[in-house]
């Protein structure tokens, strides 16, 4: 009986432990680009698909979203094969994937991707929420080379700010 209690009460901390759990982000997105709104959506994936990424094996870096018809896409994500998973189970790691989103939304991001703006749909994180498979995609501008150096002195700048502070905090 007390089994069963300790192994209750450690599945009950694991659900409370783990709202997201972080698969892959796309760090240089953020830096090559402006992000101007995020969305949460959805993905579709195949269950050697999953398996593979809660192993925490997926690579977004050069991945990117698009409005195909009435339905939004992910182009260019890689999730390896699950290294159980052959034959019948496997994938192709590589395939495009269908995210998850209302059709206002999928109409709404089709007229900014589509309007005189160069916007672009860029795929920032990718995790786990309540035990199903969630894709960060933020809508961007793409940077120059002169917006990323003052972006990094104004990231510099801030930096240096809030450790003065700090300092002053700490020894005033």
């Amino acid at each position: 009986m007390a089994q069963a209690k300790r192994t209750k009460a450690k599945r009950d901390a694991k659900k409370d432990e783990g709202g997201d759990r972080r698969v892959a982000t796309n760090r240089k997105a953020r830096h090559d680009y402006d992000i101007l709104e995020t969305l949460e959506c959805g993905i579709v994936l195949q269950g050697s698909e999953v398996k593979s990424l809660r192993e925490g094996k997926a690579q977004i870096a050069d991945a990117y979203a698009r409005v195909d018809g009435h339905e939004l896409w992910l182009f260019g994500l890689h999730i390896p094969p699950w290294k159980f998973g052959t034959g019948f189970g496997g994938h192709d790691p590589d395939r495009k994937r269908k995210l998850l989103v209302h059709r206002h939304e999928i109409s709404d991001l089709a007229s900014q991707t589509q309007a005189g703006q160069p916007l672009t749909l860029i795929p920032l994180a990718i995790y786990f929420r309540d035990g199903k498979a969630k894709v960060e995609v933020g809508v961007a501008r793409g940077r120059k080379l002169h917006d990323k150096r003052n972006a990094i002195k104004e990231r510099d700048a801030k930096r240096e700010v809030a450790r003065t502070m700090r300092d002053q905090s700490r020894w005033g």
